[in-house]
């Protein structure tokens, strides 16, 4: 069995994933496609990985997109992160902050095609060893999306630098399909995959579920929950709330 303080590091591993692959949010996997020029998004939500031993967290996580020109966004993302350690004092801090810039190099006439990129940087801005390494993090993906109608599917994948003692640079891979059942209600699920972020953790393959409710035009409940496929027995959720403008 894994020592806790690797341990925790694996199940941080997997909350970082969740957290800065996710772009897409209620779900790890991205889109290409960018808020529209000049508008808004707010998310207020918390992201959690639960073990039998530990759980590990956003509490909450503000995320913020603006549409800065057409087909090109900006992002920031700013984490209250939490560890919850069986026989432990509770972590809580704040580590990184998460920058981004979505670009969409392709759409096609009818918009039902697209191909972009969202480039990821986690930066390290509080000094918290609890919940960062203390260096830069990058992120480069590549995400594809294809509509029909009521019917979207998107996915792609990217590669990680990540540098830091124990850390080692890693591989994620994701597709999603979602469904607009009305105006109100959209669900849809993902299949993921990562190689391993550290020297002694390994691959990780999981599946999430999920979707919108629109309260309003500019009030959404997002949500998702998941488990892991491969070996780790890993449980993950996602809940928040996006205001649009």
């Amino acid at each position: 069995m894994k020592s806790l303080p690797l341990k925790l590091l694996i199940l941080s591993g997997l909350l970082f994933i969740s957290l800065s692959s996710t772009a897409g949010p209620p779900f790890d996997t991205d889109d290409p496609e960018p808020v529209d020029f000049r508008h808004w998004e707010y998310y207020l939500s918390s992201i959690n990985t639960y073990q039998h031993d530990l759980i590990s967290g956003t509490l909450p996580h503000i995320e913020v997109n603006y549409g800065v020109i057409p087909g090109f966004q900006l992002h920031a993302e700013l984490p209250m992160n939490f560890n919850l350690i069986q026989n432990k004092e509770f972590q809580y801090g704040y580590a990184s902050t998460e920058l981004g810039i979505k670009y969409r190099f392709f759409e096609s006439r009818d918009k039902s095609f697209q191909i972009g990129t969202f480039p990821i940087f986690e930066v390290p801005t509080v000094k918290n060893r609890d919940f960062s390494s203390g260096n830069l993090q990058v992120y480069l993906p590549i995400w594809i999306q294809k509509s029909w109608n009521k019917l979207t599917t998107y996915g792609g994948g990217g590669y990680w630098i990540n540098p830091g003692t124990y850390n080692k640079n890693w591989v994620f891979a994701g597709w999603e399909v979602q469904y607009d059942f009305s105006k109100t209600v959209t669900l849809g699920g993902e299949l993921f995959y990562r190689t391993s972020s550290t020297i002694d953790g390994h691959f990780f393959v999981g599946f999430n579920a999920g979707g919108f409710i629109n309260f309003t035009d500019n009030l959404h409940l997002i949500f998702s929950v998941g488990h892991s496929i491969s070996r780790d027995k890993t449980f993950i959720s996602y809940v928040g709330f996006l205001v649009t403008i």
